[in-house]
């Protein structure tokens, strides 16, 4: 349904004017995905404005990038993430948990990630429904169905409009109908490491104006790395009715799956065994069913109503085998007398005498047994410990608005007003349970919990547990004005007022107080955006844009900000004083055109500060930390992209330079960082981050280029690279980590790398096509990410505690680089039959 009555809405979208594709001459060349002719019609409801509108061809004022299911499928990616990796211009890909379901996405510097503790910075939104859940503001991407999606819209920037979280940017993400997308199809696929799917869709319409499509996929692997399997779920249903000025859709949506992630891995076992695991298993489960209602109506000429409601319930379970950090200075290899007898007792046979240690007992666990059976000194001497989690998240929400088209003034008014309701409610509850860590780095729990029933030996209890549930609420109401003045000059300006509140309970220390998660929050704020779209000649654009947006702190955030109570994510969290809320202003400006009829180029320059960002200040490897407020960063850069056809050949490039910086001082913990102010190389130490110093895990250097050969109707061949640069560890937030000495192995950084994929499809008969894809085609070796911290291996990969002699007695500690390998050389064949 095109609504070209209101092209000018789109401008106010998207920071100013920046709904989606291409400018005729100059569309967004910041992808080679960027389409010719029409623009895609995206449907914007929720929290984000609602009219389904197309652009005038000259006025795009932001470097918006999109695709089209064609584009998606023909790419082979796994799951969309996979196609923002390879395809998107500005998009990297930090693989911190491993699994090819769970990367950290990010676009600028600015993440949409699954993982607790990450800074959290890009929206996302399924036929305007947000995807950011409300425990974290994180992102599952393994919940998206990778078939379903007709079409993406990658938006830059802090537009106010696309609410709350949008610091970077905002993914909008449209599914497919039946009227779009008829007909039936079934997919399978065979690939390295026992990968299997299959995937069906279908759709059609009638003469009575009903619409209907659904999709489903079983996907199932191995896993490249050892014990990492994935099994993955989903099913989506869309059922609507459409005449000509009302379209009424209902979206149902269901996944189940079972994800194993390994996480990092220490650089010295790596370079053993690539394919090896620091301890196991990392599992976590995702159910979650969605209901979407959305609808329009064109009331008039002029006057386009829109609204929608929405449900989504999320339930998760972790369960990860982790190293006890507070093992690794303990004496845990020979049981004492007490220990013994307690052993002998407990009918326990083979348990050393004497004379055990760490070189004739690599992995021990009789004084890990012998202290649960005394209830002594567990916390200590086991050297395993299993976390479990389970969070269950309900989300709900409407929202209407309406979009009006006006002269005035001797300009062309494009207005868009309305509001939005979005309410969750959210529980967490997590467990500690100590254990012992085997050969194969599993762990084998005991009779013993993190509950408080324990003491350290400073007289803490060590308690993990945490029930915490959180109920938060957040009121929206905006609107903007997309002013034509002429053909060539479009003027926005918008804003969004949110109103937000957060009330955490806590059902193992309620009452508020010292220890408690108990607290209410409240959080409001305005943000303007304007912008400026100047095309004074076909074939040239140029762009200038302002806004601001915001992020509240989220119910985990809220209840782990104190540095005194470090938590372990998603495992434990604090009482702690208040956070304040994330403000991000972004300055945009650029030019893009043509070049006759064989390519399309755009240049630009983006400009970021985050104010009062939050980040996650980790203390080790293992994932304690605090949240805390940080004074200012900045993300900055320069974006340049080509991207054509010419006769069989279709080319694209694109380049980023990011610089993403501190701009405030601070002090954080830096163990396992060399340059820390620790009394003696290994003990514990702070070290400080001062302004210019890189942010970790942002490189500074992206490029992509691709080249597809079109032979006739019956064959394509294509081939793509994707080059990174350098980044910082995370721990080496100073820049001044240097390998030296026992106490510290590796540089602290990950190394640049690039990455060649092949695909190709080939169409047997008008309904048959088989088609490949080979990933790492040179089969490089690489890490996507790095973090510092304390090993508890030695080179062998036997455990290792008190690895140093004690300084003081305090016993150092073995710090290293762990890093996020990627994913070898793996080949992949499918087929497709159309009906």
């Amino acid at each position: 349904m095109k609504l070209t009555l209101f092209a000018a809405t789109a401008t106010a979208m998207a920071l100013c004017q920046a709904q989606a594709a291409d400018l005729a001459g100059d569309a967004n060349p910041a992808s080679s995905l960027a389409t010719s002719g029409d623009l895609p019609t995206v449907i914007i409801t929720g929290s984000m404005p609602l009219p389904s509108v197309e652009q005038p061809r000259d006025t795009l004022a932001a470097p918006v990038q999109t695709a089209s299911a064609q584009q998606i499928t023909r790419s082979g990616a796994l799951d969309i993430s996979a196609f923002l990796r390879r395809n998107l211009g500005s998009v990297y890909v930090n693989e911190v948990q491993n699994n090819p379901f769970q990367p950290d996405v990010s676009y600028r510097g600015y993440t949409a990630s699954p993982l607790l503790g990450t800074p959290q910075g890009l929206s996302v939104y399924l036929d305007g429904m947000r995807l950011n859940q409300p425990f974290g503001d994180v992102v599952s991407w393994d919940l998206v169905p990778r078939m379903a999606i007709a079409s993406l819209t990658l938006m830059p920037g802090s537009n106010p409009l696309f609410g709350l979280n949008t610091l970077g940017g905002a993914l909008a993400l449209q599914t497919k109908d039946g009227r779009s997308s008829p007909g039936t199809a079934i997919e399978a696929r065979l690939g390295s490491h026992q990968r299997r799917a299959v995937e069906f869709e279908h759709g059609g319409s009638n003469a009575q104006g009903w619409h209907w499509y659904v999709t489903g996929n079983r996907f199932k692997e191995d896993g490249w790395r050892d014990n990492s399997p994935s099994d993955v779920r989903q099913v989506f249903g869309k059922l609507g009715w459409s005449d000509a000025r009302t379209d009424l859709a209902v979206t149902v949506a269901h996944a189940d799956n079972a994800l194993t992630g390994n996480g990092l891995q220490e650089q010295r076992l790596l370079a053993r065994d690539y394919r090896s695991v620091y301890t196991k298993p990392d599992l976590t489960q995702n159910k979650s069913t969605l209901l979407n209602l959305t609808g329009k109506h064109q009331a008039s000429e002029a006057l386009l109503l829109s609204g929608n409601v929405y449900y989504r319930k999320i339930d998760t379970h972790t369960f990860n085998g982790d190293l006890n950090d507070e093992s690794l200075d303990q004496s845990v290899y020979q049981p004492g007398a007490a220990e013994r007898a307690a052993l002998a007792a407990a009918g326990y046979m083979g348990f050393p005498a004497s004379g055990a240690n760490a070189s004739n007992t690599p992995f021990p666990q009789w004084r890990c047994i012998g202290n649960v059976l005394l209830n002594d000194e567990p916390a200590e001497k086991c050297n395993g410990m299993i976390n479990r989690s389970h969070t269950q998240q309900e989300n709900y929400g409407l929202s209407g608005q309406f979009t009006a088209l006006a002269d005035l003034a001797g300009a062309r008014h494009a207005v868009t007003a309305g509001a939005a309701f979005d309410a969750s409610y959210a529980t967490f509850r997590q467990t500690s349970q100590f254990g012992y860590l085997n050969p194969d780095r599993s762990i084998t729990p005991v009779a013993f919990f993190a509950d408080g029933t324990e003491i350290d030996d400073d007289g803490t209890p060590v308690d993990n547990r945490v029930d915490l549930s959180g109920r938060m609420r957040t009121w929206s109401v905006y609107a903007s004005d997309s002013i034509a003045f002429n053909q060539n000059l479009t003027l926005t300006v918008s804003g969004r007022y949110n109103r937000s509140t957060v009330r955490n309970r806590d059902a193992i220390t309620p009452g508020g107080g010292s220890g408690s998660l108990d607290g209410d929050h409240r959080f409001s704020r305005f943000n303007p955006a304007i912008g400026l779209a100047y095309a004074p000649a076909a074939g040239i654009g140029a762009y200038l844009g302002y806004n601001e947006g915001s992020r509240t702190p989220t119910a985990i955030e809220l209840g782990c900000a104190d540095p005194e109570n470090p938590c372990r994510l998603p495992n434990a969290m604090a009482g702690d004083p208040p956070l304040k809320q994330v403000v991000t202003k972004t300055w945009e400006t650029g030019v893009r055109g043509k070049w006759g009829e064989l390519a399309r180029w755009s240049a630009g320059v983006f400009h970021a500060e985050n104010h009062d960002d939050i980040l996650f200040v980790a203390d080790n490897q293992a994932g304690f930390g605090y949240f805390k407020n940080f004074g200012k960063t900045r993300h900055q850069g320069v974006e340049l992209a080509v991207d054509g056809k010419a006769g069989a050949l279709d080319f694209g490039v694109n380049y980023t330079w990011l610089q993403a910086t501190y701009q405030s001082r601070e002090v954080v913990n830096g163990s396992a960082n060399s340059s820390s102010d620790a009394d003696a190389p290994g003990l514990e130490g702070n070290i400080v981050i001062t302004p210019g110093n890189r942010i970790p895990l942002t490189p500074s250097h992206i490029f992509k280029a691709h080249l597809d050969v079109q032979g006739g109707r019956d064959w394509t061949v294509g081939l793509a690279m994707t080059a990174v640069s350098s980044a910082y560890a995370r721990g080496n937030e100073n820049k001044q980590h240097q390998a030296g000495g026992p106490s510290y192995l590796g540089s602290g950084k990950s190394g640049g790398y690039a990455v060649v994929e092949l695909n190709g499809k080939y169409q047997l008969t008008p309904r048959l096509s088989v088609f490949a894809q080979v990933n790492n085609l040179f089969d490089r070796k690489y890490a996507t990410a790095a973090q510092l911290g304390a090993t508890g291996f030695d080179a062998n990969g036997n455990f290792a505690a008190r690895p140093l002699p004690a300084v003081n007695g305090d016993y150092p500690m073995v710090n290293a680089t762990f890093y996020a390998a990627g994913a070898p050389r793996s080949v992949n064949v499918g087929l497709r039959y159309a009906f």
